[in-house]
This record gives C-alpha cells, structure tokens and sequence, in this order.
C-alpha cells in the first residue's frame, strides 16, 4: 500500500512540472528556464521528502561539511545513480550547481531532460570526438565562472554498480580546472547504488539513505602532477568515506 502511496505522491508533485517543462522549452527558454528553477528548487528536496515520509528513505545532508567552502568552487565527487543529480541539487540548495552529464540525459527522462537543457548544463556526447567533448566543457567552464555557478564532475564517468569508487578520469577535470582555477571540493554520496535500476528501486527505497557529504577543499592545482595528486587523494577520501558509510544503518547519520 505504502508504494501505491509513494508512487502517487511522486507523480503529482513530479508530472505537472515535467510536463509543463515539455511543452514549454521548444516554446519559450525563458519559461522553461522558470519551470527548471522550481524543479531545482522545490522539487528536488520535495522528492527526498516524500520518500522519507512514506517509505522512510532518508536523506542525510553533513550541513556542517559546508561550513568553510568558498564563495565559487568546483565539485568533484563519486557516482551512484541519476539521482544523485536531485541530491546535490538538495545538498548545495544555497548555490546554483550545474553538471558535467552525459548527452544521452537531455533526452527522454522526465523533469530531468529539458531542466539540464534550459540551465545549459554541459551534455557530452557519449561517442564522437575528444576534441568536441573538451571544447563543450571548456565553453561550460567559461559560462559557469562568468555566471558564479557552481560545476559538479563525476571522474569516474559512469555509475558504480555496488557503490565502490572507480577511477577517476583526468581529461574532462583537468580541462575544466585550465579554465576555472576554481578550489577544487572532494564530495562523498552513498546510497544512489541501491536504487541505480527500476527493477530494485521500490525494493530498496524503505528504509534506505541517500548521503551527501564534504570531505576537503583543495587549493586549484597548478601543474599536471598537482591535478593528479589532487584526483587520487580525493578518490581515496571518497572511497574511505563510503567504506564508513556501509558499515552504518541506513537510519544512522
């Protein structure tokens, strides 16, 4: 009964905007742009909270993590599942984060497509050329510095399956950190692995965790070696902090 319950719950708060942002992008940006910013805004967290009340999905947000960021940085962090894009959005709710994702996102997924397309988040192509996918993340990194937006990078490129950190990619970091000169900020999440397929989503969600959390700020690294060092010690942090996180009960912050 309760799934029923969610399920309802879900998609009236999710089918209005998500339709209305279909309708409106070929249309008018400037209206989809207003659509995305609600789905961002109220949305996101609205999700977490209907999950949390029906099927006691919790999401834990280490608020005191972010008590010494900067005012501008850039976000490198470990990946789980599509939803660990309406988590960060949920987590860093105070600034305005846009993506790395890849392009097959901007197409065909309810409320997330078009609200990745009007905020121009950066879709890279999964096949194609290198050259195109580094000149789409460096104009990316221009807009978001100009703007004062806060950029999110997954290195690892792909979803873990079993929640364990891959490796960390350096082309798409190192391309946008030549043009941000941003800090760079290690971020952890857990809990996205449970619920990555539909076959085990319903499944998984009672009783589960979603968990966010700020691990260090790095000074922007000048020299190659600097960006590697600083990719490898956050994949280490990031590692350590989910093997913490496995070990704890799913109503345990």
């Amino acid at each position: 009964m309760y799934s029923i319950i969610t399920i309802a719950c879900l998609f009236a708060a999710v089918i209005p905007a998500a339709t209305l942002n279909i309708i409106a992008y070929p249309i008018n940006k400037g209206w989809a742009c207003s659509i995305s910013q609600y789905i961002v805004k109220v949305l996101a967290p609205r999700v977490f909270a209907i999950l949390n009340k029906y099927r006691h999905f919790h999401f834990f947000s280490y608020n005191e993590s972010k008590k010494k960021l900067p005012k501008q940085f850039f976000v490198i962090a470990n990946h789980q599942s599509l939803l660990d894009i309406p988590a960060f959005m949920n987590f860093f709710r105070e600034q305005d984060v846009r993506f790395v994702a890849k392009d097959n996102l901007a197409r065909h997924i309810p409320l997330v497509s078009e609200m990745l397309r009007a905020h121009e988040h950066c879709m890279i192509p999964r096949k194609g050329s290198p050259m195109i996918a580094m000149k789409r993340i460096e104009d990316f990194g221009k807009k978001v510095l100009e703007r004062g937006q806060i950029p999110i990078l997954f290195p690892e490129g792909t979803r873990t399956k079993d929640g364990n950190v891959g490796k960390f990619y350096s082309a798409g970091f190192r391309k946008l950190n030549e043009v941000l000169h941003l800090p760079i900020v290690a971020c952890a999440l857990d809990g996205g692995y449970q619920i990555r397929d539909l076959g085990r989503i319903m499944y998984n969600l009672k009783n589960g965790c979603y968990r966010v959390k700020v691990l260090k700020v790095f000074e922007s690294p000048k020299t190659k070696e600097d960006e590697s060092k600083v990719l490898e010690e956050s994949r280490l942090l990031i590692q350590e902090q989910v093997t913490k996180w496995h070990n704890y009960r799913t109503d345990e912050k």
